[in-house]
């Protein structure tokens, strides 16, 4: 039985204490809070046996054997180190760290302590986003994606009143790149890896909101990427403070794949391209086909337990083959693959920020 502790009361802790509480080989020990009488109360309304009042106190905890991180983004880094000095397990919520560079020294604490240290980053861990992997073949070559993810958040509200909110502010690591553009991202470094060019345009909020921001920060953003020398182009959109209606989609030469919610998709489309037939002077091309299959997916109430599942299975793994789980390049379901997915996408996320001039204070320590 894993026993399992968090940090963070949020709304996303709470879907993780969900599928914990669901999973017999996983157990729900208690919630490390900022607000010990908070913590308190999420503890024990969720079956917890005790909150925890300190970081320190639950590094050092006998009866823990793992610690889910659903803080700030910006605390990730130094609750993640600590947790692993204590021996534990860490699953992270994503974006895994604030930079790149720290994410490279919280995987090799893990690695030299001989722990798991994953990032819970939901449609790579969830069996429909594999689906869509799969499919991938029937529609290539690939050439062009949309990657899309846009939602109004209610935390825009408050900086429009005037008030300060972590999802919006550069000391805390977040804004639209980090906390709904990380979901474009990663799916793209899954699929098609690192880019071999990079473009991007983000959209900051107001120059009068900088003293609640603590600087520019990005409300919604675009990011071009091309592979292959030019070969397949890759267009990812990102919004906290609009809605996009509009799916994401791949396109190959074959067909093109429609993805309703990038990350939990759960209705996907394939249409394959028929014979073209040349229109007149007055009538456009058309197909003679219709062809198409809605892909058929997994249904899940709470994806998070795919990823519960995944850190249940590498931690069952780690001792007998550590250097398999952390060397080898091949699987997917591997823990370096994810790793590699992490580090490959925060390098990206690191350089579209340096071109919106969006710093944190993670930056000051970057290493080369």
């Amino acid at each position: 039985m894993l026993r399992i502790a968090t940090i963070g009361t949020s709304m996303i802790t709470d879907d993780f204490i969900q599928v914990v509480n669901a999973n017999d080989q996983a157990a729900f020990v208690g919630t490390l809070s900022r607000d010990a009488d908070r913590g308190a109360a999420f503890t024990a309304e969720r079956g917890g046996e005790r909150n925890f009042t300190s970081l320190d106190e639950l590094a050092a905890a006998d009866d823990v054997d793992a610690v889910y991180i659903g803080s700030p983004n910006a605390l990730h880094y130094e609750q993640a180190l600590a947790c692993i000095a204590g021996g534990k397990h860490v699953i992270v919520e994503k974006p895994f760290c604030a930079t790149e560079a720290q994410a490279l020294e919280v995987f090799r604490a893990a690695e030299a302590a001989g722990v798991v240290a994953l990032e819970a980053m939901r449609p790579l861990h969830d069996p429909a986003f594999h689906a869509i992997e799969d499919a991938l073949g029937e529609i290539a070559p690939i050439r062009r994606a949309s990657l899309r993810f846009g939602k109004y958040s209610s935390r825009y509200n408050e900086i429009l009143a005037g008030r300060a909110t972590n999802i919006f502010d550069c000391n805390m690591a977040s804004g639209s790149l980090m906390d709904i553009g990380v979901y474009t991202v990663e799916p793209m470094v899954e699929i098609f890896g690192m880019p071999s060019g990079l473009t991007s345009m983000a959209t900051l909020l107001d120059p009068t909101t900088r003293q609640l921001t603590h600087g520019p920060i990005d409300g919604c953003g675009s990011i071009l990427a091309s592979y292959g020398g030019g070969r397949i182009s890759v267009e990812l959109a990102h919004s906290k403070i609009t809605n996009d209606l509009l799916p994401s989609q791949i396109e190959g030469e074959r067909g093109t794949i429609q993805i309703d919610h990038l990350s939990t998709p759960r209705n996907v489309r394939i249409d394959y391209r028929g014979d073209v037939v040349r229109g007149s002077a007055t009538e456009p091309p058309r197909e003679q086909s219709d062809n198409g299959r809605v892909l058929d997916l997994p249904k899940s109430s709470n994806t998070m337990e795919y990823e519960l599942t995944d850190f249940i299975t590498a931690i069952g793994g780690i001792d007998n083959v550590k250097e398999e789980l952390w060397e080898t390049p091949a699987g997917r379901h591997e823990l370096g693959h994810y790793r590699d997915v992490t580090l490959v996408s925060l390098r990206i996320m690191d350089a579209v920020r340096q071109q919106a001039g969006i710093t944190f204070p993670a930056d000051a320590g970057k290493q080369a």
